[in-house]
C-alpha cells in the first residue's frame, strides 16, 4: 500500500506518505495557519523521505472538517489535484476520526469550534461513531461525558480533556480504510455550523 495523507482543517499540519512499510511524515503543531504557505513543501518533503513519487500513490486522502473553513478548504482542493493529476481516487475522514483511530476506545472527540462551543463525535472502541458528529455547546458536552465517552481532542481544550495523536490516528485510518478511496469528485467539506461571515449576515 502506498498513499499521502494531509491534515489541514486545525492550526497543526499533518503529512503523512507511505510506501510498503516505510512511513514518513511530517507534523508541525502550530503553523499560525499558514496552511496555503506551508503545505506544498511539506508534501514534497514527506514524499521525498519516503522514496514516493505522485504517480505510484495507490490514493491520497484528506481530513475534509470539521475545522477551519479555509483550512477545510485548503486540504480538499490539494488532494483532489493531486488524485486528478495522478489518476488516482481520494479517501475522504474527518477530524474526529483521526482521534478516535489514535485511541481505540470509547470516547468522545472533540474540537474548538470558538465561543466556548465545541464539535463533537461519539465513538466505540472500534472507531464506530455512536453520537452523530455535530456543533454542541459546554453543557451537552458535559451531558455526553457524564453518559461515559471521556472527551478527547487533538490539543487540551479544558482540565479532563485527554490528547490524541492526529497524525498517528490519520495513518491508522488510512491503513485500514484505503480500500473504500472513490472518485475525488466526492470529496467535500464537512461543515457543522454557518461561518463567521454566514452568521454576520443576519
Amino acid at each position: 500500500m502506498k498513499f499521502l495523507a494531509i491534515d489541514t482543517v486545525a492550526k497543526y499540519l499533518t503529512v503523512v506518505a507511505y510506501a510498503d512499510g516505510r512511513r514518513e511524515q511530517i507534523f508541525l503543531p502550530d503553523c499560525a495557519m499558514k496552511h496555503s504557505v506551508l503545505l506544498m513543501d511539506a508534501v514534497r518533503e514527506t514524499l521525498s523521505r519516503a522514496r514516493l513519487a505522485p504517480k505510484d500513490c495507490d490514493f491520497f486522502a484528506a481530513v475534509v472538517g470539521p475545522g477551519s473553513f479555509t483550512g477545510i478548504r485548503i486540504g480538499i482542493s490539494t488532494v483532489k489535484g493531486l488524485c486528478l493529476a495522478a489518476e488516482k481516487p481520494a479517501l475522504s475522514l474527518t477530524s474526529f476520526d483521526t482521534i478516535a483511530y489514535a485511541e481505540r476506545k470509547p470516547l468522545l472527540a472533540l474540537a474548538d469550534a470558538g465561543h466556548g462551543c465545541f464539535y463533537s463525535c461519539a465513538f466505540d472502541g472500534n472507531g464506530s461513531a455512536v453520537r452523530p458528529q455535530a456543533f454542541r455547546s459546554r453543557e451537552e458536552i458535559d451531558a455526553i461525558i457524564e453518559e461515559g465517552f471521556p472527551p478527547v481532542a487533538a490539543e487540551p481544550l479544558f482540565p479532563g480533556c485527554g490528547v490524541a495523536d492526529p497524525a498517528e490516528g490519520l495513518f491508522r485510518f488510512c491503513c485500514e480504510r484505503g480500500a473504500s478511496a472513490a472518485d475525488p469528485a466526492l470529496l467535500s467539506a464537512l461543515y457543522l455550523r454557518k461561518s463567521s461571515a454566514e452568521e454576520n449576515r443576519k
